[in-house]
């Protein structure tokens, strides 16, 4: 038995309230007072046989069966404003992205001409987001994230692993008598100290409870930033090989041992939402990220809806 739809000024003002949870924001969206968006709202409540909302001082809440409901509306209207988009030429017009910005700074920046120059017709915008900042999930195509759960529903790619081991410069490394064992870097001033890293590195090398209560606690919180700082002779500082390879290929840092850690549940990840999974721009530059980390012989994702 087919079901006809409530009216369409009905399932608009919805759609936009479940997403803002306010009807006032809802309005200003639709360029509908807020009274006549909680009429549609009243409407279509009476339409359906139940409450999709609860009224509390200065906000909506959704119920039970309003969430359920948003979840499906607000997916097809994504999906119906990306067709609309996608024919009319403009959702491949501009691509964005936010970016940690140790992923945005050392390896977008080496790299973006080249997607550029292999889909001249996208346009990429990059939003990096800084130590202690959140990735702009709200507005993004796609979110290159480090350790920061992407929504429940997105679809969510394991890029990079976060390993890591000690880094400096040779001109530091040189002014101390080289580096040749792992007590040796107690000499020189570490870059970030307090980082959780340091301590896992030492012990896996054998050094176990060591005290770097003496060295400066200054977080910097990225490793681009880091990585400056330990290729002006600073300090040694803790990073991912894969990030600094251009700088080890150089010769402005050196890695003075073999010895590498991995940080379980700690990695960089590509995600985007599900209703973006057949948008021509995102499938693009996924499957370019995809083919660089294939060239510099990274292993392959395995993309998975989100759960946090």
């Amino acid at each position: 038995m087919s079901i006809h739809l409530p009216p369409l000024p009905a399932i608009r003002a919805f759609e936009a309230a479940s997403r803002h949870l306010s009807f006032t924001r809802a309005g200003e969206e639709l360029g509908m007072t807020q009274a006549a968006v909680s009429y549609q709202i009243k409407l279509l409540e009476e339409r359906l046989g139940f409450q999709l909302f609860t009224r509390e001082a200065r906000r909506v809440v959704l119920t039970d069966h309003g969430a359920q409901l948003a979840a499906r509306v607000v997916d097809a209207f994504t999906r119906l404003r990306s067709a609309f988009e996608d024919v009319a030429g403009q959702s491949a017009g501009q691509l964005v992205v936010s970016s940690n910005t140790t992923f945005a700074v050392n390896w977008l920046a080496n790299r973006l001409f080249q997607f550029q120059m292999e889909n001249p017709d996208i346009g990429v915008r990059i939003v990096p987001y800084g130590p202690h900042a959140d990735p702009e999930f709200n507005g993004s195509d796609i979110v290159v994230s480090a350790c920061k759960a992407p929504p429940r529903g997105w679809i969510a790619q394991e890029i990079i692993q976060a390993d890591f081991t000690p880094m400096l410069s040779p001109d530091l490394a040189d002014r101390h008598g080289g580096v040749t064992a792992p007590e040796d870097l107690l000499k020189l001033p570490l870059i970030d100290a307090q980082d959780p890293w340091w301590q896992m590195w030492f012990q896996a090398a054998g050094l176990a409870d060591v005290d770097l209560s003496g060295h400066p606690g200054s977080r910097m919180g990225s490793q681009a930033l880091e990585a400056n700082r330990a290729i002006a002779g600073q300090g040694v500082a803790i990073l991912t090989p894969y990030f600094c390879k251009t700088a080890l290929e150089s010769g402005q840092l050196v890695q003075p041992f073999d010895l590498v850690c991995r940080a379980d549940g700690e990695s960089w990840h590509l995600s985007y939402p599900q209703a973006l999974r057949t948008s021509r721009k995102v499938r693009l530059f996924r499957d370019w990220v995809r083919a660089e980390l294939d060239r510099d012989g990274m292993p392959a994702p395995v993309p998975v809806p989100a759960t946090a």
